[in-house]
């Protein structure tokens, strides 16, 4: 079973996080951050994963250090549950429309960390999330699990959207790229190691 679960507490936070790469074994997510919540919860169902993520944050200052230590611990998670990478196909990629929005994420499990974000939200706040921390999320996830991970918005009007279709689209890219593939022999590189 390729499963994680992951704290990490720290003067600001206190977030664990449960991750099952192969079962859907329920989503439970409490950030008290409702559309942070609402984004977790499409991330697990479009990538098919088991996730349950409790999260205690200084949210009366703002919701930064939560949304960014889920990021850190998802990612770790991703990192913990993966283990060697045997026979991953390591990268995935995903178009996703959301109405007048389109999205792209493409990710390579390649060891090597680093985040390409290309998008511009026009409205600062859904509900009690800061969108200029959805970046924030990104890079964390992608530095934690040591990823390369390229996320843009072609187009689209509503903020709401653009973050939802970027979520959408960094789950399904994430299926494909932990997906096991018994022709692959070893791991996908020729290093040997990834």
């Amino acid at each position: 079973m390729r499963t994680a679960t992951i704290t990490r507490q720290t003067g600001e936070t206190k977030i664990t996080v449960e991750l099952n790469l192969d079962q859907q074994t329920g989503v439970a997510i409490q950030t008290g951050i409702g559309y942070f919540d609402h984004m977790l919860n499409l991330f697990a169902k479009h990538g098919r994963f088991g996730l349950r993520v409790t999260a205690q944050g200084d949210l009366e200052v703002d919701a930064h250090h939560t949304v960014e230590d889920t990021g850190i611990v998802l990612g770790e998670c991703f990192k913990q549950a993966l283990g060697v990478k045997s026979q991953i196909e390591r990268y995935g990629d995903a178009w996703v429309p959301m109405d007048e929005v389109l999205a792209q994420v493409v990710v390579d499990l390649s060891g090597r960390s680093y985040l390409v974000f290309d998008s511009e939200f026009e409205n600062p706040r859904l509900g009690d999330y800061e969108t200029e921390v959805t970046e924030d999320f990104f890079q964390a996830v992608a530095f934690a699990a040591e990823m390369n991970l390229h996320a843009r918005i072609l187009y689209g009007r509503n903020t709401h959207h653009k973050i939802e279709a970027l979520f959408k689209a960094f789950a399904r890219a994430m299926r494909k790229a932990v997906t096991i593939n018994p022709e692959i022999v070893g791991v996908n590189s020729t290093k040997g190691v990834i």
